[in-house]
C-alpha cells in the first residue's frame, strides 16, 4: 500500500512548484515528494522547503517511502517524535486536561531553556510531554497520582509508548531514567537539568495562583531549586519580572 501523502492520484495544483536556491538565487522545480533537488546554478543539494518529513520521525519505513533522508533532516528525525509524543500524552490523559495543560506547558518551557543549554531536545521534550504519565497506573495501584507513584508507574507505560513511536533505544532509556526521579541526583545530565526546571517552574507558576510566594521568597526559591542558568532566568522573568505588570 502507498502511503496517501506520496500517492499522485491524491495531489492537488500546487503539488509542483518553484521556489529559489537558498544558495543562489537560481529557480528550483519541486515535486512535493522530492526530498532535495540539486541546483543547476550553483551545483548545491537543495532540501523540499515544503516537504513535510513529520511522518518520518516515526515510521519504520520513513526512508523507503521517502527516500534517502538529506544528513540535515536525519539530524531533525529524532527532534520530530516529540510531536507524536504530544498527541500519544493527550490521547492517554483523555478527559484530564488540567494533567494536559500542565505537560504541555512542562514542554513548552523545556523547549525554551534546551535551546540555551545545548542539551538534546528530542530527549527532553518527550520526558517533558510525559512526566506524568502513568497517572491511570498510579490511581489503579496506589490510589493517587501523586509524584512517587508517578516515578513508579510511568517509566513502563512511557517505555511502551515510546516504542510503538519507533524511538530509538537511547533515547527510550534516557527518557525513562528522567521520569523515574524527580529529585536530582548528585550527578545530573543537562538533559535532565533541563526537564527539571521546567517542571519546577511550572509547578511554582500553580502555586502561585492558589498561594503566591512574596517575591523574597521566590527569589530564594528560584536560587536554590534550580539547576541551569537558563531555567534560573526564565523563572525570574515570568515568575518576577511580569508578575509586576
Amino acid at each position: 500500500m502507498k502511503c496517501p501523502g506520496q500517492d499522485t492520484r491524491y495531489w492537488k495544483h500546487d503539488a509542483i512548484f518553484d521556489s529559489p536556491c537558498p544558495k543562489c538565487g537560481q529557480m528550483l522545480e519541486f515535486f512535493k515528494d522530492q526530498t532535495t533537488t540539486r541546483c543547476k546554478g550553483c551545483g548545491e543539494q537543495i532540501i523540499n522547503p515544503k516537504m513535510d518529513f513529520g511522518c518520518a520521525s516515526y515510521c519504520q519505513y520513513a526512508e523507503q517511502c521517502l527516500g534517502e533522508l538529506p544528513p540535515e533532516l536525519l539530524a531533525k528525525r529524532d527532534d520530530l517524535l516529540k510531536d507524536r509524543v504530544a498527541v500519544q500524552i493527550k490521547h492517554y490523559l483523555k478527559k484530564d486536561f488540567k494533567r494536559i495543560g500542565h505537560a504541555t506547558r512542562v514542554a513548552r518551557y523545556a523547549e525554551k531553556i534546551v535551546q540555551q543549554e545545548g542539551g538534546i531536545p528530542a530527549v527532553v521534550l518527550c520526558a517533558a510531554y510525559l512526566m506524568d504519565i502513568g497517572a491511570r497506573e498510579a490511581l489503579e495501584k496506589h490510589g493517587q497520582a501523586d509524584p512517587a507513584a508517578l516515578e513508579k508507574e510511568g517509566p513502563a507505560v512511557a517505555r511502551k509508548l515510546l516504542a510503538t513511536l519507533s524511538a530509538k533505544e537511547p533515547i527510550i532509556n534516557e527518557v525513562c531514567d528522567i521520569i523515574a526521579h524527580r529529585q536530582p541526583r548528585p550527578q545530573e545530565t543537562v538533559n535532565y537539568r533541563c526537564v527539571h526546571d521546567a517542571e519546577r517552574l511550572v509547578t511554582l507558576m500553580e502555586q502561585q495562583k492558589d498561594k503566591p510566594h512574596a517575591p523574597e521568597a521566590m527569589i530564594g526559591l528560584i536560587d536554590e531549586t534550580f539547576l541551569t542558568a537558563s531555567g534560573r532566568q526564565l523563572a525570574r522573568t515570568l515568575l518576577l519580572t511580569e508578575a509586576k505588570d
